[in-house]
């Protein structure tokens, strides 16, 4: 390999690394517009019901949040580890199905 194909190789792996790496290491933070937009599909979703092809299935974890939500009652908004529900509607957060159908609009919407 010649020093020019070395300094090429490099420059390349390094350029790589600065675009590369930040993307992974902080992900995105969902904007205002996100969690409106979100909040928004999940009650139309909520509104449809479960028969129709808008809806979405809550899974077990939905559930569990949805219960501990309204054991909570009215606190300071749905707070959650996982980061597709950042944002949620406090009283939306009570409802495993509302909880489903936002957490699949924000993964719509990559985050």
């Amino acid at each position: 390999m010649t020093s020019t194909m070395r300094g090429q190789a490099v420059s390349f792996f390094a350029a790589a690394f600065i675009f590369v790496i930040p993307s992974v290491a902080f992900p995105q933070v969902p904007k205002a517009d996100d969690i409106a937009a979100c909040n928004l599909e999940a009650q139309r979703a909520v509104r449809a019901g479960t028969g129709s092809a808008e809806s979405a299935l809550p899974n077990t974890k939905d559930q569990s949040r949805a219960a501990q939500a309204r054991e909570a009652g009215k606190g300071d908004g749905a707070k959650s580890d996982d980061p597709q529900l950042a944002g949620m509607d406090p009283e939306g957060a009570k409802d495993a199905a509302y909880q489903a159908a936002y957490r699949i609009c924000m993964r719509k919407a990559g985050f």
